[in-house]
């Protein structure tokens, strides 16, 4: 199964490829987990937060950094997906 990709453009110019492992919504907030590689089973996870307005056609996706978020996202993350391991 191809996972979805969606693809981010750093401040250098550089775009960055991440595979979207699975997606949630928490009080009216969508949220990604994703990863860089889709082949590796130790591969780092984010959480990526969509933090563009409701009226907005594209989302603007920021990393998770706030411990208290991200601990509860990884609850939630880790229930939707049972057989996967989430560490921080």
């Amino acid at each position: 199964m191809e996972m979805e990709a969606i693809e981010f453009i750093a401040d250098d110019g550089t775009i960055i490829k991440f595979y979207i492992e699975e997606q949630t919504r928490v009080n009216g907030v969508n949220y990604l987990l994703v990863t860089a590689d889709t082949d590796d089973e130790e591969a780092e996870a984010l959480i990526l937060k969509d933090i563009s307005p409701d009226s907005s056609e594209e989302a603007d996706y920021v990393p998770v950094e706030d411990e208290t978020e991200l601990r509860a996202l990884l609850k939630v993350f880790e229930e939707t997906m049972e057989d996967t391991e989430i560490r921080m």
